[in-house]
């Protein structure tokens, strides 16, 4: 379990936009290890976990981009049945809110990686060590 930069990227939803962040990260060699992309009408929220964190955020607000940084927990999680509700039990016996979540896990892997930010992450990291 590791604390992380998280970067959130508020995108026009358009085609192109996204193609556009991806090689800018890119031509820099930074490299994009998770990724998640909420919209709505007119925007996009890109929410990633990269390389260089930093970095990243310098290329991206020079290209005029609006980027939000902040520390998210990056979790091994089981790749079985049970394991997200008794995280998601233990965090909430402490009365700690999962804000948001992605995750992804190969078919045939023992353990897949689980990305969340949490209400309380000092408190959090506490709970989920114990």
């Amino acid at each position: 379990m590791q604390v992380r930069k998280q970067l959130s990227v508020f995108l026009k939803n358009a085609p192109g936009v996204l193609a556009k962040l991806s090689s800018d990260l890119a031509d820099h060699e930074i490299d994009i290890l998770g990724m998640t992309v909420s919209d709505t009408v007119d925007h996009a929220v890109v929410r990633l976990m990269v390389s260089n964190p930093d970095k990243a955020m310098d290329i991206l607000e020079s290209a005029g981009q609006l980027v939000v940084e902040s520390e998210v927990l990056v979790l091994e999680l089981s790749n079985r049945r049970g394991a997200l509700e008794d995280l998601a039990e233990r965090l909430s016996r402490a009365r700690i809110n999962i804000e948001y979540a992605y995750g992804t896990v190969g078919l045939r892997e023992k353990k897949g990686v689980l990305i969340i930010r949490v209400s309380d992450i000092k408190r959090a990291l506490k709970v989920l060590r114990a």
